[in-house]
């Protein structure tokens, strides 16, 4: 029974939240994993769980010795699930409303710095993967982003582009004169190809074979490109970029919401740490 409400839960927060197939299927991981664990007690019927069940649930997360992060996780799937649950009237109370999280330090991210990120230009790229770093860290964009960005949703008159992200959510983000120029000359180069290969495809990036790039294929770009550098980096290390960049420029938190996309500020707000450790960093490596 708990597997197939499992499933209807899913399903729901696909059609009607309209979240990503990835997030589904971490969902999915996250709440079958609890539910082996409520097997172990003969448990299929969310009507007799309890909040002892979910305490002790957590206490087996952290005798396998999972990381904070990954209990914080889980317990947001159980109580979106548990929401869920209760709205549909499959339980009467919600034995995970008042369920804390473990507390987890602040780990900011990694970002690169103006002038890593000026070296990275200066170095001999393909016209497409200069138009690919170019984006992601003139427009902050996920990787996922990237990957599926059609290419009736870039303006280069305007300089912006259409991209769509989480829960399916669409945002309009600039770019600058230097963005808008390698990716002008990545298109020329893109129509040759499809020109050459027969393909037809929206995707705004694709390989010279005429297929559109993959996400691992970005990945293994920018670790390339960022070693040059010394630092090994992934996209989305260029996203934080992007946004550190901002911040650190005087751009309004709100602003640089909006441009990634977060529903929340609070996520926003991790980048005002991260330039306050830069500052304090700089700050002492002139002092000593």
């Amino acid at each position: 029974m708990l597997i197939h409400l499992l499933s209807e839960f899913c399903e729901f927060e696909q059609t009607e939240r309209g979240l990503a197939t990835n997030s589904i299927e971490a969902y999915r991981r996250d709440l079958e994993d609890f539910i082996k664990f409520l097997n172990l007690s003969d448990i299929d019927s969310p009507e007799n769980i309890d909040r002892f069940h979910l305490i002790s649930y957590i206490k087996n997360l952290k005798d396998r010795g999972r990381k904070p992060s990954t209990i914080i996780r889980k317990i947001a799937a159980i109580k979106g699930w548990f929401s869920w649950l209760f709205l549909n009237g499959n339980i009467n109370t919600d034995p995970s409303l008042t369920l804390e999280h473990p507390k987890m330090s602040l780990r900011l991210p990694k970002v690169l710095t103006l002038d890593e990120v000026n070296k990275i230009f200066d170095f001999k790229m393909t016209l497409l993967e200069k138009a690919v770093f170019e984006l992601l860290y003139a427009a902050g964009l996920r990787v996922s982003e990237l990957t599926n960005l059609e290419i009736s949703n870039v303006d280069l008159k305007s300089r912006y582009i259409r991209c769509t992200g989480k829960g399916s959510k669409e945002r309009i983000v600039p770019i600058g004169k230097m963005a808008a120029l390698s990716v002008a000359a990545y298109m020329r180069e893109r129509d040759y190809i499809l020109q050459k290969s027969g393909f037809k495809t929206k995707y705004l990036f694709i390989k010279e074979s005429g297929k559109v790039i993959t996400r691992q294929e970005v990945y293994k770009f920018i670790k390339k490109v960022t070693e040059r550098v010394g630092k090994s980096a992934s996209p989305h290390t260029i996203r934080h970029t992007f946004a550190t960049h901002l911040i650190e420029n005087g751009a309004d938190l709100r602003v640089v919401q909006e441009l990634l996309g977060h529903s929340d500020v609070s996520t926003t707000q991790l980048y005002t740490h991260i330039s306050k450790k830069r500052l304090k960093d700089v700050y002492f490596s002139i002092i000593n």
